[in-house]
């Protein structure tokens, strides 16, 4: 076995090793153990994956693209607060579901826009954007939560047996579609290999005829449209719109999508490992609950991970170089 093979074989199978020593980790207590290896404790943190897996979806393409996009969470909430209006004003399901999906596709078209079409840093661009969307979020809601009526959009992420794992709500099999869609796209379709070849070498991809600009603005949008659809799953979670909600929620989705093997530099990444970087942050989060730990003890956890994760890409990104 080559080292070259060695080492993506380490790359597919180091998330899955995270996520069983997470969870053997979580394990070890015999207070906690009974109800945390449950099928309904494992139904919660699949349906509290959702939100963040989808939005790994959008930022694994970005990534991969050699960009970041810091919006993700003031999108999240601007998107469920437009869908909370728009059913408040007596719009039917089917319309504020487009009208919350357009608005993380607007939001990723214009950051796309500046990003490519004026050569602008996506780390100031989109920092700026999480403070323009987040306002937004404020202004449209008056700086209140808007209570959305029922509506079949509340059954995306409702949950019923819930002592037992199946059925799972509906969202979580909607966030598994769409993985297996993004992973086809990614790696069968031209598209795929241009993103690819954009974040390995822009200045390559460029003369080797790839519009580079056009196809930065059609990846932040279609990121942008997951991002909507995370908004439309936590406006599902809550039943209302709150324009405070999914604060620092873009530190969870680049952490899960670098645990999965995705390099900060371009070029390498995957979905199923996104998907598993965001389980894994899922089970962190859940199973600090079971175990009684405050707030700040699991903030402290997941600032780790993230220093740990960025540490790693650049043991990895160094090791490629040599």
């Amino acid at each position: 076995m080559t080292s070259n093979t060695l080492r993506r074989l380490l790359n597919i199978l180091g998330p899955f090793f995270g996520l069983v020593l997470v969870i053997g980790l979580f394990s070890l207590s015999p207070t906690v153990r009974p109800y945390f290896l449950s099928g309904g404790n494992f139904k919660i943190i699949l349906t509290q994956t959702v939100i963040v897996a989808i939005g790994t979806l959008g930022m694994t393409m970005i990534i991969i693209s050699a960009g970041i996009d810091l919006s993700v969470g003031s999108v999240v909430a601007l998107a469920s607060v437009a869908g909370a209006v728009a059913q408040v004003k007596g719009h039917s399901f089917v319309t504020a579901t487009v009208l919350t999906i357009a608005v993380g596709a607007i939001v990723g078209l214009l950051n796309g826009i500046v990003i490519g079409g004026l050569r602008m840093m996506p780390f100031i661009v989109t920092l700026g954007m999480m403070g323009i969307a987040r306002g937004a979020a404020k202004w449209l809601s008056g700086s209140e939560t808007v209570n959305a009526p029922e509506s079949p959009l509340n059954d995306f992420m409702a949950q019923s047996a819930p002592g037992q794992l199946f059925p799972l709500p509906p969202g979580v099999w909607i966030t598994l579609a769409l993985a297996v869609l993004t992973a086809v796209i990614m790696r069968q379709t031209v598209f795929g290999r241009y993103v690819f070849a954009i974040g390995a070498n822009e200045a390559a991809a460029r003369l080797s005829g790839i519009r580079v600009r056009l196809y930065k603005v059609i990846i932040y949008t279609v990121a942008g449209v997951f991002f909507g659809i995370s908004g439309l799953m936590q406006l599902s979670r809550l039943t209302q719109g709150d324009p405070t909600v999914a604060n620092g929620l873009e530190l969870d989705i680049i952490a899960a999508v670098v645990i999965g093997g995705a390099s900060l530099s371009g070029g390498t990444g995957s979905i199923l490992g996104s998907m598993i970087g965001a389980l894994i942050m899922a089970v962190l989060r859940n199973g600090s609950n079971q175990m009684g730990w405050p707030t700040y003890m699991q903030e402290i956890i997941i600032g780790a991970v993230i220093i740990i994760a960025v540490g790693l890409d650049k043991l990895r990104h160094e090791r490629n170089l040599t």
